[in-house]
């Protein structure tokens, strides 16, 4: 029973009165709202050599960085290739303006300095070498590296059209900027490289159509010969243009993304660009790197070379780019560095020859 003269029943009260009041108070604040998406802060990923996918959302970063805002791209979930190949798609009717610069015989074969319109815009700056006779001759394009000009590959272009070829040497849109001279930065990190990368493989199959048009180049028998950077940008061509039967890879690995996220001795850019321009710059690239493509290589066969002793290419981004290739193909490997030996050029001549018929037996290099 209760004592009605304990002072219980009045503490009770006033506690009870109390909560009220309190609570009232407490609902009349407004709550605080989420913040909205833009708001949020975005964690940047770390650069590092992992090969584990990642996401090619466009991100944002709390860093004050000028460069333009990237394209939102496909994720691994929805990368679609037929899509992607629409993005590398120009006039194949469209003239081709070939005009020609100057020509001189060298060790044997017409060096022609020539120049044809990029359906990108500008001028695309070349060689093209012609032996003796009239043929028909195979047709092979070779592409230099990183740095490089139509000029890195020209001795050897000599060599490659003596055995029967009429050898096509383009300059890479990084090295046509400011007038025809390369600009100090080959890469920008910014989408500036996704661009020039489009527009590099349009150049290319171009290039083929230079070929084509030739009396005396036989359309079925053309290859392809790229170095380093040239050899990256040789399995995305290989993923867009079945007109080339075989290409040849040389000292390469699967694209710029790989070549950074991979790095060696002579590739480790931290330091040089912040974190935040590099994860934007990842983003736009790898929806066109090359290793993805060039899993659509076939039919086209390929020839995959490589140094166990590279100080540009590590051994597992060579690998991984073998491993992404579709068949047919060759790997070899060699116990040099970076530029290879002669026995590699050997083995190129001969992986030429079953495709597009070259002659090894005039080969002097």
């Amino acid at each position: 029973m209760l004592d009605h003269n304990s002072p219980a029943p009045l503490v009770i009260v006033a506690l009870v009165i109390l909560t009220l009041i309190l609570v009232g108070c407490t609902s009349s604040v407004p709550r605080a709202e989420a913040p909205t998406s833009s708001e949020r802060p975005v964690a940047l990923a770390s650069s590092s050599a992992s090969t584990a996918p990642t996401s090619e959302a466009a991100t944002q970063s709390a860093v004050n960085d000028t460069a333009a805002p990237i394209i939102v791209t496909p994720t691994p979930d929805n990368w679609n290739y037929e899509e992607m190949l629409r993005l590398f798609d120009y006039d194949q009717q469209a003239p081709l303006d070939l005009q020609e610069k100057s020509s001189k015989e060298s060790a044997g074969v017409m060096v022609h300095d020539i120049s044809y319109a990029s359906p990108k815009g500008g001028r695309v700056t070349g060689y093209l070498l012609v032996p003796p006779g009239s043929g028909p001759f195979a047709g092979v394009i070779m592409q230099h590296g990183l740095p490089g000009s139509r000029d890195s590959m020209r001795s050897y272009a000599e060599e490659i059209a003596k055995s029967g070829a009429v050898a096509l040497l383009i300059d890479a849109p990084f090295a046509r900027r400011q007038n025809g001279q390369p600009a100090r930065g080959f890469i920008t990190f910014t989408e500036q490289d996704r661009d020039e990368q489009i527009q590099y493989m349009i150049d290319l199959r171009r290039g083929v159509d230079v070929l084509s048009s030739r009396d005396d180049v036989d359309p079925n028998r053309i290859g392809y010969i790229g170095y380093s950077y040239g050899a990256a940008m040789g399995g995305l061509l290989a993923g867009i243009e079945k007109r080339i039967k075989a290409y040849v890879l040389m000292a390469g690995d699967g694209g710029l993304v790989e070549h950074y996220e991979i790095p060696t001795a002579g590739n480790d850019i931290s330091g040089e660009v912040s974190e935040a321009k590099f994860e934007r710059w990842k983003t736009a690239m790898r929806p066109i790197e090359p290793i993805r493509f060039v899993a659509h290589a076939a039919p086209s066969a390929l020839l995959y070379q490589n140094a166990r002793s590279d100080g540009m290419v590590s051994q597992e981004a060579a690998r991984r780019y073998h491993e992404a290739g579709s068949e047919p193909k060759e790997i070899k490997w060699y116990n040099t560095g970076h530029g290879l030996n002669s026995q590699a050029f050997r083995d190129q001549v001969e992986f030429l020859h079953t495709y597009i018929g070259i002659d090894p037996q005039k080969f002097k290099w």
